[in-house]
């Protein structure tokens, strides 16, 4: 029992940190969270409050204001926290990849399956939508990136319906923070089996960095393999 509790107190502990974090990281880019917090979650308070007056049952609305104005300053919070993300992500080299790690089950992403001298790149996310190829950099160079990745995908699962995305705040592009949305809106014409078989084929071809050769020659002398690397059967 003692052992319960002690992981529970250190998980709640951890999940204070977290959002003691999250709120210093947000604060840096919105300096009014505070005010509006406290403003959204007192606000709710006494408007519920004030009612129980009115109906003579002040105690019992004033504890469903107080829980609903937490409920509600969490989820401002969670909105302007994430706005701040996004915020200081855009523009960043391998934003769209962030987003689509974390953009939910049912998704298997692979980063940077090409890119270009510029390190303009195009990122590749596989679900019930099909193939979705998410591209950040320059506009016109990326589209050059696009359409060869595009027939690439078609000669290997021409089955298989495949988008594309720029991201990016001009006409035609995705802002980052609608990436995920975005991605969600599409239809889902693939079963699960059919997923798993689009991986597979996928995976065959592999990515950026599994595909780069290797250097031909003897090794320079000194030099060692790195611990973890490749071992002869």
């Amino acid at each position: 029992m003692a052992r319960k509790e002690t992981a529970a107190d250190a998980a709640n502990a951890g999940r204070l940190k977290q959002i003691a974090l999250t709120y210093k990281m947000t604060r840096k880019a919105d300096k009014k969270i505070g005010l509006v917090l406290g403003a959204v979650g007192i606000g709710t308070f006494v408007v519920f409050l004030a009612i129980g007056f009115l109906v003579k049952h002040p105690v019992y609305l004033g504890i469903f204001g107080l829980l609903i104005g937490l409920l509600a300053t969490a989820i401002v919070f969670g909105r302007r926290a994430e706005r701040a993300a996004f915020g200081q992500m855009e523009g960043q080299p391998g934003a769209a990849a962030a987003v689509l790690d974390n953009i939910g089950r049912g998704w298997t992403t692979t980063p940077a399956v090409t890119m270009n001298r510029s390190q303009d790149v195009v990122h590749r996310a596989v679900g019930k939508a099909g193939i979705v190829l998410v591209a950040e950099g320059n506009p016109n160079r990326v589209k050059s990136l696009l359409a060869a990745e595009k027939k690439k995908m078609n000669r290997i699962v021409a089955d298989v319906p495949v988008h594309d995305i720029i991201v990016g705040n001009g006409e035609g592009q995705v802002e980052l923070k609608k990436l995920r949305t975005t991605m969600l809106k599409f239809p889902r014409v693939l079963t699960g089996p059919q997923v798993t078989a689009t991986n597979d084929r996928l995976r065959a071809l592999g990515d950026l960095m599994t595909n780069m050769p290797l250097p031909k020659g003897p090794m320079p002398k000194g030099m060692k393999l790195p611990k973890g690397g490749p071992r002869g059967r």
